[in-house]
């Protein structure tokens, strides 16, 4: 299967503590900094469907907390790590290349 890589952004929009929301072939992203590494998991709790670009990031853990219930996402993984959530959320390949940060889509 291949991929394209759909420019989202500038590297300076992405901050550490903040989500950078975008939009990945249809799909709301959130993007986030996390030490030296970004990382994207769609923008939607597995939960409910609340958005998890309002919620809290831990970059300690590299973990997104959903604003609504609390459920806690990996942002390498996107897994579960607390309920009410159970099931992970959509991951995209993300790199920072040329000053721009480049999410990884299924064509």
């Amino acid at each position: 299967m291949s991929a394209q890589w759909i420019d989202v952004g500038d590297v300076a929009t992405v901050d550490a503590t903040q989500p950078f929301t975008a939009e990945a072939d249809g799909v709301p992203i959130v993007v986030v900094r996390c030490g030296q590494g970004y990382f994207a998991v769609e923008d939607r709790c597995t939960h409910d469907g609340e958005a998890l670009a309002g919620g809290e990031v831990e970059t300690d853990s590299c973990e997104i907390i959903c604003p609504r219930h609390g459920a806690r996402f990996c942002l390498k993984t996107g897994a579960a790590l607390t309920p009410p959530a159970y099931e992970p959320v959509r991951t995209f390949g993300v790199r920072a290349e040329n000053g721009r940060v480049l999410v990884e889509v299924p064509e």
